[in-house]
């Protein structure tokens, strides 16, 4: 039992060092693991740490702390699937929690999703991306184009993408509660009429990203929607409760003043759904029609979706 509990605190600190873009210390990730559930000392973390680097999945950047290796990411994206269960679900949770984006001023932190791509396939992702923005299908109307972060690799570069679960953590601030229940594909026309999904996936329980799933799995056609009008592209449905639907248009509202674009539709009963009485749906179109479309157009592009959290107006300044 004691060497499971020691695979759990490693996997752990794997999963908090991949959620930062740069190096971590033994100070704070001592009070990243007591958010996750794990109180242990400085010391007790840099003991683990050492184990870390003596397995490669771990180096030291100075005084600065520890970033994963290439090992350390291979190792932590194939956890054992019992580790995994939950896993996507209470990352984008705490990355809700972390989100501080205030809609009235227009900063704070938000929720972002990164992408790699070789440089020459720059242009061809921005081209996607910018397709997908003018045609109104992503979560937010920009993107940013990084190149001196660790986790892209050499001869590549980062593309930061707002996730969707930053809504979940405005609401939540605002004092609602939200949860997150499925990610689908929804087929649309032009005038959103005669829209319905074709797949929901509930994040709670999964594995892997649903959105991401239907993308490798070829199931989205966001080309035909940007350049016809008609497709099916990738949609997140949340609920809170009914009584919050105005406190939500108003902070749908301001979230559009500064790029967001949300709800497609809220009800009761939204598309070929079922009706959930007393709760209010709400149907996002998700960030990641922007990375599916690069994909459908033949892109050789990367994505960690909920990567972490980043201050709003880096998004902004490209």
């Amino acid at each position: 039992m004691s060497q499971i509990r020691t695979e759990r605190k490693l996997v752990e600190i794997l999963r908090i060092l991949k959620e930062h873009p740069g190096p971590v210390g033994a100070k704070r990730l001592s009070e990243l693991m007591a958010e996750h559930g794990f109180v242990l000392t400085d010391r007790a973390v840099q003991y683990y740490l050492r184990s870390l680097d003596e397995m490669g999945f771990t180096r030291k950047v100075g005084n600065k702390g520890r970033v994963l290796t290439q090992s350390g990411i291979a190792e932590i994206e194939n956890a054992l699937v019992g580790e995994r269960i939950g896993f996507i679900i209470s990352k984008l949770e705490r990355l809700a929690v972390r989100t501080t984006f205030d809609p009235a001023t227009g900063t704070g932190d938000v929720a972002y999703n990164l992408s790699y791509a070789p440089y020459d396939e720059v242009d061809r992702v921005q081209k996607a991306f910018d397709e997908v923005i003018a045609a109104e299908c992503g979560f937010f109307n920009g993107y940013r184009i990084v190149d001196n972060d660790p986790r892209v690799p050499d001869d590549h570069a980062g593309f930061i993408t707002l996730c969707s679960v930053t809504m979940d953590g405005v609401m939540q601030r605002q004092g609602i509660p939200v949860e997150m229940k499925y990610g689908g594909r929804l087929a649309v026309d032009a005038a959103l009429e005669k829209s319905r999904f074709l797949d929901l996936v509930a994040y709670r329980g999964s594995s892997i990203d649903p959105l991401q799933l239907f993308i490798s799995a070829g199931l989205t056609s966001i080309h035909t929607y940007v350049t016809g009008g008609a497709g099916t592209v990738l949609a997140n449905v949340r609920q809170v409760p009914l009584p919050a639907k105005e406190k939500v248009f108003e902070i749908a509202s301001a979230m559009r003043a500064s790029g967001f674009r949300f709800p497609i539709t809220t009800g009761e009963q939204v598309f070929n759904l079922t009706k959930e009485p007393y709760r209010l749906s709400i149907v996002s179109l998700s960030g990641m029609n922007l990375i599916g479309h690069a994909v459908e157009v033949g892109c050789q592009i990367k994505t960690e979706i909920g990567a972490g959290n980043i201050p709003f107006s880096r998004v902004l300044s490209r």
